[in-house]
């Protein structure tokens, strides 16, 4: 992300360890332990490090493209279910993302960690 031309200059100065908050939060929201809740302050932490930011819809588009990559590269399951649900969530928290980046955006600052569900489809069968 941070050699990337469309979203490095955002990555640039962000902790070294901001891969493993998204992963934490990722978890969480897809049931997962609340390790971001407990460890980094749950939604109001989240919304935090984008308030402000200006984040332009080029720039969402592209960290969904590199994300989806990264799923890809890292063995995330690879079954229709999966990545609708994974696809899903990423399409939404980004658009809320890059609403609540702007200038005089007033997003709430509370609310729980969202959970994420897998949908109504029964399982692929190949």
């Amino acid at each position: 992300m941070r050699k990337d031309e469309v979203i490095g200059p955002l990555f640039a100065h962000m902790d070294p360890d901001h891969p493993q908050h998204v992963a934490l939060w990722l978890a969480e929201v897809f049931g997962g332990p609340d390790r971001y809740t407990r460890e980094r302050g749950g939604y109001a932490h989240m919304l935090s490090q984008h308030l402000g930011k200006h984040l332009t819809e080029r720039q969402r588009r592209r960290w969904v493209s590199l994300l989806m990559d990264a799923a890809d590269e890292v063995g995330l399951p690879a079954d229709p279910e999966f990545r609708a649900a994974f696809a899903g969530y990423i399409e939404w928290g980004t658009r809320l993302a890059v609403q609540n980046s702007q200038p005089g955006a007033t997003p709430p600052l509370q609310a729980p960690v969202p959970r994420w569900g897998w949908g109504v489809a029964p399982p692929y069968q190949p």
